[in-house]
């Protein structure tokens, strides 16, 4: 009886440990996203150049940047919630630590969310009505002078609403 409750609880202990190994790796595979040119141009006159993902489907908007270890510092992903909404976020299965820039349907910056903690359940709010998302790696938005008045622009943001 011992040793079936141990061969079990063995089991059990392989199969937690694969599905904690191979889910990222298959959530990985199935969410896919293209990718844009995307500047911010500042109040300050500089033009910033990024790439980023796009996510604008719920799956797609739902994974994100969930499990990525890395990311260049002129990378980054847009989320497009297609109209303007409150929106909030959290970090749960995000490995890096985010800058967060919430704009309105202009593409103008409402409000930044700097260093986003990893893996935390905090629920990050966007304080307004929000269209765009844009994530980057924590410490960009202070080290290249980025503040709420800023513009987004991406074809994204300039595409034409439904």
């Amino acid at each position: 009886m011992r040793d079936t409750v141990l061969l079990h609880a063995i089991k059990s202990a392989i199969l937690a440990l694969f599905f904690m190994v191979a889910l990222p790796a298959f959530a990985d595979e199935q969410v896919r996203f293209d990718k844009e040119p995307l500047l911010i141009q500042t109040a300050a006159g500089k033009v910033l150049h990024f790439t980023v993902e796009i996510a604008s489907t719920p799956d797609q908007r739902a994974y994100g940047l969930m499990f990525r270890k890395t990311m260049a510092d002129d990378a980054g992903m847009i989320f497009d919630f297609d109209e303007p909404r409150r929106v909030t976020m959290w970090m749960e299965n995000t490995i890096l630590p985010l800058d967060m820039l919430f704009a309105d349907d202009t593409g103008t910056i409402r409000h930044i969310k700097e260093n986003a903690t990893p893996y935390s359940r905090d629920i990050i709010d966007s304080m307004s009505p929000v269209k765009y998302v844009v994530e980057l790696n924590a410490g960009i938005a202070a080290k290249l002078g980025i503040k709420p008045g800023d513009r987004i622009v991406s074809a994204t943001t300039t595409k034409k609403s439904k």
